[in-house]
């Protein structure tokens, strides 16, 4: 039986204008985007959603240049997250 790996979690998110932000990135699972390792989740919205007992974790990780994918699943030990070249950027990235 393969072994579950702990997802690394959403340290921080800054990004104010997104519906799963609200004393923390209540989203189960992010999604890191593939050209600028945005993130594929943000939605910019009033409601606010996602689970209030939450802490986000990096469900997926498309940016395949960056040090800590590996088979598209990150492992940085946990993530931060906040306006960048998108509305809403990893801004653990690091190119390898």
């Amino acid at each position: 039986m393969t072994q579950m790996l702990e997802m690394p979690r959403v340290q921080e998110c800054t990004v104010t204008d997104c519906g799963y932000n609200h004393d923390g990135c209540r989203a189960f699972a992010i999604t890191i985007g593939e050209t600028t390792a945005s993130c594929d989740t943000f939605i910019d919205t009033s409601a606010k959603g996602g689970l209030d007992m939450v802490i986000a974790q990096v469900g997926a990780c498309k940016r395949a240049e960056c040090r800590f994918n590996a088979e598209l699943e990150c492992r940085a030990p946990s993530i931060r997250v906040a306006p960048g070249q998108d509305l809403a950027d990893c801004m653990t990235f690091q190119a390898r």
